[in-house]
């Protein structure tokens, strides 16, 4: 942890309970913890902190990346992919995912996670449910640790492969017995339940398609002996719905609410087919939900009725899935492409097809509450996606007299999604200065790119 004093910030977007924004402010984090937040006149120095002038800068919380599958930074744009639905994307590319062993792992994850700090993401989940050839959950923890990113690591798996009427091939499906061991040891080994923690493991078996009940109902059980989130992709597609159906008689959300997953330690990755009743369940359970609007858009899967599950209490997050189905990883552009899409969905509902007034649009302090506060409700924290005293140090800026953001000074807080993405200037990480400048400080890109290329070459080749 670290100490950093910021001083002679424009605009402060705090996301605090009172939605508060302020300008003109300082920020003294002590410890990894913002201690002080105090008028600009007040001129914080404190021997031996880094102080940082910020002026003309807009702050705001580090971003919260709810969904990802790093190792998927491997795989962009290839063609046999590019133009298909979840399921033959997925065919297409489980044997050339099949290729990794833990250098890519550790590689993929080491550039994903640098397109996201790049981007204000300052904590990110990664979903990794397949481990060929020595591959480990353990290789994507050492890139989150060298970066200084904060990681919520999930132990995926797969088990129901096409042999038993799943649809992974049987090479890649791993036996239960030996998915719940690796899954007791990787929780005892990394995972810190503590405020501040930078490491917390979930368990999070890969689908109804891909994973057994008995497994849903194990995993389930063993995560709440430790007291560990459980997540699960869910309603992806109507292929998905129409899987379920067949083969369980029952709809995706009240398949895995029988087996179980039914509770405020649940959040589920993309939500898109649910009906009202299925909104009901999640709000009155306190389940959660990763929104990935590009990745829906992508695989054209559909678009997640987010403004209905907000309405009745959801909590949403924003995830940036797998960077083989968006394909890239900017945080900053996801939460825009959520905003947008959510303004879509409700001009294509009837009853809103003359919206008119300016308040029936998702705004975009909606969509920024969804990459912060959401995304802090999702991964089950209270001490990150707020600038507040006694919350953790995690923040980004960006210096608002750039070329993209002339004219938009009247309001930098919305025109930060406003107007059109960019990499962001300035990201800590409690209290540590990880992006200076835009330019990340504990990776060497280029070298890393290069590498990354390569071992992506090979797979493919």
């Amino acid at each position: 942890m670290s100490n950093l004093i910021l001083n002679n910030i424009g605009l402060v977007v705090t996301m605090d309970d009172e939605r508060s924004e302020l300008s003109n402010v300082n920020i003294v984090i002590r410890d990894g913890i913002i201690d002080k937040i105090g008028v600009s006149s007040d001129q914080t120095q404190i021997t031996g902190v880094p102080t940082v002038d910020m002026s003309g800068y807009a702050v705001f919380p580090g971003l919260i990346n709810t969904h990802h599958h790093l190792y998927q930074t491997l795989t962009r744009a290839i063609p046999g992919a590019q133009n298909s639905g979840l399921f033959e994307w997925l065919r297409t590319l489980y044997p050339i995912w099949g290729k990794m062993n833990g250098d890519a792992v550790y590689v993929s994850a080491l550039v994903g996670l640098a397109e996201l700090l790049l981007s204000g993401c300052t904590s990110s989940a990664d979903h990794l449910y397949m481990y060929p050839n020595g591959a480990r959950l353990d290789d994507s923890i050492r890139a989150a640790t060298e970066l200084g990113i904060r990681f919520h690591p999930t132990r995926g798996s797969m088990s129901f492969g096409e042999s038993a009427g799943g649809l992974p091939p049987d090479s890649l499906v791993e036996n239960e017995a030996h998915i719940l061991d690796d899954s007791q040891r990787l929780i005892e080994e990394y995972h810190d339940p503590e405020v501040g923690s930078m490491v917390q493991i979930g368990l999070a078996p890969c689908s109804p398609f891909s994973v057994s009940s008995d497994l849903m109902i194990e995993t389930a059980s063993m995560a709440r002996s430790y007291g560990v989130r459980l997540h699960t992709h869910l309603a992806e597609t109507k292929d998905e719905e129409k899987f379920c159906l067949e083969r369980f008689g029952k709809r995706p959300l009240e398949y895995v609410m029988d087996l179980g997953w039914d509770d405020d330690d649940v959040w589920f990755a993309h939500m898109v087919h649910c009906c009202n009743n299925d909104i009901e369940a999640l709000a009155t359970n306190g389940m959660a939900i990763a929104h990935c609007p590009t990745s829906n858009m992508r695989l054209a899967s559909g678009i997640a009725p987010i403004q209905q599950m907000l309405n009745a209490g959801v909590d949403v997050g924003i995830g940036v899935d797998g960077s083989a189905s968006n394909d890239g990883g900017h945080m900053l552009g996801e939460i825009r492409q959520a905003m947008l899409l959510a303004r879509l969905a409700g001009a294509l509902e009837e009853d809103q097809l003359n919206i008119g007034a300016s308040n029936q649009y998702f705004t975009a302090r909606q969509a920024l509450e969804m990459g912060t506060i959401g995304g802090a409700a999702a991964l089950g924290r209270n001490d990150i996606g707020q600038i507040q005293v006694g919350k953790c140090g995690d923040i980004f800026a960006i210096k608002m007299d750039k070329l993209h953001y002339a004219g938009g000074l009247s309001d930098p807080g919305a025109a930060v999604l406003m107007c059109a993405s960019h990499n962001v200037d300035l990201v800590v990480v409690n209290g540590n200065v990880l992006v200076e400048d835009g330019v990340l400080r504990t990776l060497d890109i280029y070298e890393v790119v290069e590498r990354h290329n390569r071992i992506s070459m090979g797979l493919v080749a």
